[in-house]
Formats: structure tokens, C-alpha cells, sequence
């Protein structure tokens, strides 16, 4: 292996940029294509209630956005119509949806969007499947929150025809459908990769990264037992653990609600997440640096300590 594939998070960077400069964000993205990395990552919520930040809104705005510690005011763009703007100002940028919210739209419509954008981008889209965590989200849209894991798992079928050959059909309790063309599909036969993340290594997400999954991205670390019981998941499917892309994270240590994080000591978990087989890094650089001018520089920085630490 030589060097690592480095992937910006693109949201949640209201330290260094406006949230609502848009514009910005897509100058963001070609800034990080310029500088060697390999990705952006987007997250997503339609909408956010009282339940967003129950748990107390994080103390340093630099910090990740997690289940209940954030403004339900907090500006999060649709990340499909960002990418699509991100897609013609870049060229071979890989283009991550991290967190869509699946059980929140209707399968197919959702397919029509994601083909789309993967053949506006030349293949470089990547979805990340999610049922979230906002039960007041949920609500406002009128989707049962109880039952988003067994909405989910329908829709994820329901994807894997939609590239075709067409026509397609489903026999489903909620999308069924008969004989639809869904034209003009995607960049490839097999659709934009899917990868999965979450917390841990529960049994549904092994099952779904085994039956769909071309990606691991977790919240949060894996211990060799999760490592373990994906492998096992994997191998049970007739899949190879290493015919999936793992995708881990730095992330910054705070001591105030001003602080920027030290780089290096977030580097220092490198070569473990790296000796389980990770080779994709997340960062947000506005836990790094102070203002949009530095984000170059820490970009550099980054892919050269990746080269560094795998010889």
C-alpha cells in the first residue's frame, strides 16, 4: 500500500465557513481535490426538531455532530443538489452521500435521483444508507420511526433492482410495483457502491454489509470482536472482508468551546486503525485550522503523513 485516501467532511464546518455559503462549500471541495484528497463526505437531515439537541449541544462547534447534541436550527443543505454542483466543479473527486436517510423518501424516487447524480458525476457518487436518529424528524415527515430498520431493508431491495435490466419489479408490503423502467439509470450496471456504517458491528448491519455493501464507514471505533463477527458475516455471504473498503477517522481533542485540535496527536491512531485494515481516513478540517486560508495546507499535510506512515 502506498499512501492513504483521505476524505474531507464537508458539512459541519460552520467554525471555518458559513453554513449557508453554499457556493463556498463547492470552492471547499474543489480545494480539496486540488490538494490530493481522494473524497468529500455529506451528511444530511430534512428537517430537525426539539429532539436534536437533548442531549446537550456540544460544547465546541468543531467537534462532530452526533444523536442529540446539536441546534435543530443548524443549517444542513440537501446533500444530493450540493453534490450535483460539487459534481461539475470537480473531476475525479469521489462524491460520498454519508448519512441519507433512507426510510425518509420513496425508494424509487430516490434512485432516479442518485442514478442521476452518478452519471452528472462519471461514476464518482458512493451512498451511505441510513435510518438515523431523530424521532421527531421522523414524525414530521409522517414516517413510523419504529419501523425505519424494516423500511430500510425493503428499500435497499428495492435499489438493487433499479439499475436495471429493465423493467423492474417489487413485491414489497410498502413499494410494491409492476414493470417500471427507470431510465436513464446509473454510471454502471451495478449502481453507485453502497457502504454502511454505524455504531458497533450489530447483527443488521453485518447482514446488510454482506447482502449489499461495498464499504464499512463506523461512528466511532470497532474492536477486534466487531472486526471479527464482520468477517464471519462476510464469510458466511460467500464475501471476502476485503472486497470491502474500510473507512476510518481521525478526530480532534478539545480542552475549551475555541479550541482547534492538534493534528498530529489525532494522527497518532493512525497505524492502529491502519493495522485493521482501514485505508480511507476521514477529517473535518475545521477541527484543525482556524480559517478556510489553512485548509490547503492541512490537506498537504495529511496525504503527506499518509505516505509517511505506510512507507
Amino acid at each position: 500500500m502506498t499512501g492513504v485516501r483521505w476524505l474531507m467532511v464537508l458539512t459541519e464546518n460552520e467554525a471555518i465557513l458559513d453554513p449557508r455559503d453554499l457556493g463556498g462549500l463547492v470552492e471547499l471541495a474543489a480545494t480539496a481535490e486540488a490538494n490530493d484528497i481522494d473524497g468529500v463526505q455529506l451528511s444530511e437531515h430534512v428537517v430537525l426538531g426539539r429532539d436534536s439537541g437533548e442531549a446537550g449541544e456540544m460544547a465546541n462547534p468543531r467537534a462532530y455532530a452526533a444523536p442529540g447534541n446539536q441546534s435543530p436550527a443548524y443549517p444542513w443543505p440537501s446533500s444530493i443538489v450540493l453534490m450535483s454542483a460539487i459534481a461539475q466543479a470537480t473531476t475525479s473527486l469521489r462524491l460520498v452521500a454519508g448519512a441519507i436517510i433512507l426510510p425518509l423518501r420513496h425508494p424509487l424516487l430516490l434512485a432516479k435521483e442518485l442514478g442521476t447524480l452518478d452519471l452528472l458525476s462519471g461514476g464518482r457518487l458512493i451512498v451511505l444508507p441510513t435510518v438515523s436518529w431523530s424521532r421527531d424528524e421522523y414524525d414530521a415527515l409522517g414516517v413510523p420511526f419504529g419501523e425505519r430498520g424494516r423500511i430500510l431493508d425493503e428499500q435497499l431491495e428495492v435499489l438493487a433492482k433499479s439499475w436495471g435490466p429493465y423493467p423492474i419489479s417489487h413485491d414489497g408490503p410498502r413499494f410494491p410495483f409492476t414493470d417500471v423502467w427507470l431510465e436513464p439509470g446509473a454510471a454502471t450496471p451495478e449502481g453507485p457502491p453502497l457502504w454502511f456504517g454505524g455504531q458497533g458491528m450489530p447483527p443488521h448491519v453485518v447482514r446488510r454489509l454482506a447482502r449489499y455493501g461495498r464499504g464499512l464507514n463506523p461512528f466511532g471505533r470497532l474492536t477486534d470482536d466487531d472486526m471479527a463477527a464482520l468477517a464471519t458475516g462476510m464469510r458466511d455471504a460467500g464475501r471476502d472482508i476485503s472486497e470491502l473498503e474500510l473507512v476510518g477517522g481521525i478526530n480532534g481533542t478539545f480542552h475549551g468551546p475555541d479550541d482547534v485540535a492538534d493534528v498530529d496527536v489525532a494522527l497518532a491512531d493512525l497505524p492502529r486503525q491502519l493495522e485493521q485494515g482501514f485505508t480511507t481516513i476521514c477529517f473535518k478540517p475545521s477541527m484543525f485550522v482556524r480559517s478556510i486560508d489553512e485548509v490547503p495546507a492541512l490537506c498537504r499535510y495529511l496525504v503527506a503523513e499518509g505516505e509517511r506512515v505506510t512507507g
